[in-house]
């Protein structure tokens, strides 16, 4: 039980009219102040960022014939990453305090996400932080609390092999820095946002030196994934009219992003397919649709 105090007015020291007006300003400036501070951040626009837009599953839960599993999820992926600068898988992200980012500061958790660096250093660059730049401050904060939110899973991975420099990818033309509100609000700037987000651009702009080049081949495909269930390339989704997508209907794109099947109906290839069907077919319709409109401006090529 707290005990209560009851002090005479007489005990209260004289404060002044203007040193007490100052008090009060000082006072309220404080609570305005914490108040902005302690404004939650909204997990659950973290979970969709995460589940539809961002997929962080597809390389950080472990998965099996049948798909994710579950019951590990973000204790790390089970695709190798590698070429002659790396060898790596995605990382445990889960709140483990040991083997995940449970010890993280949300800063730390922030700059791996958007800078792709994490305490020890700089991160693979399949980490696609080039992608994320473009996310809000708020967006941001809504990840971080998500992912504060999911329950922690331990678990053991081989150490990221570094045997060079590790150089950060280029953004999207657009998307080199943080969308403010302002931005979202416009269809065409949203849809550019969520082709960042959703990494349109780094699987379907052809390489340049082994890496993806959003910036002199936006778009123009090309690029090769090998997986288990066999060799992809990546198509050219340009507004040209025949070699990209040009000609292709609203309902055709949206079938193809949300679906995973091309213009005439038929599946398209693992990768695109398994992101479509487990997290593009969770997309807003105000997303899909600019997404869509965004893509309608991809110079033909």
């Amino acid at each position: 039980m707290i005990p209560s105090y009851k002090r005479s007015p007489r005990s209260i020291p004289f404060v002044s009219r203007p040193h007490w007006s100052r008090c009060l300003i000082a006072i309220c400036a404080t609570l305005c102040i914490t108040g902005a501070q302690a404004t939650p951040s909204d997990p659950e626009r973290g979970r969709y960022l995460v589940e539809a837009l961002m997929a962080c599953d597809n390389c950080h839960t472990p998965r099996t014939s049948d798909g994710y599993v579950h019951a590990k999820r973000f204790s790390g992926g089970t695709q190798l990453f590698s070429d002659k600068d790396y060898s790596v898988r995605g990382s445990n992200i889960s709140p483990d305090l040991e083997t995940g980012v449970g010890a993280w500061s949300d800063a730390e958790l922030g700059a791996a996400i958007i800078s792709g660096v994490n305490p020890k250093g700089r991160l693979a660059p399949v980490m696609p932080s080039e992608s994320y730049r473009a996310l809000t401050p708020s967006d941001l904060d809504a990840v971080v609390a998500f992912l504060r939110s999911i329950p922690a899973v331990k678990s053991t991975l081989p150490p990221q092999e570094r045997h060079g420099a590790l150089e950060p990818r280029r953004a999207t033309p657009g998307a080199e820095r943080p969308f403010s509100e302002k931005d979202l609000a416009d269809p065409i700037k949203r849809g550019l946002y969520v082709a960042s987000l959703s990494r349109c651009m780094s699987c379907h702009s052809s390489d340049v030196d082994g890496a993806p080049d959003p910036v002199g081949h936006l778009g123009q495909g090309g690029r090769i994934f090998r997986t288990p269930a066999g060799v992809a390339v990546a198509s050219n989704i340009t507004s040209h009219p025949t070699k990209g997508v040009g000609a292709w209907s609203v309902d055709q794109l949206k079938r193809a992003i949300t679906q995973g099947t091309d213009r005439d109906g038929r599946p398209l290839a693992p990768t695109m397919a398994n992101l479509s069907k487990a997290h593009f077919s969770r997309m807003t319709e105000e997303d899909l649709d600019a997404l869509i409109a965004w893509l309608r401006t991809v110079p033909p090529e």
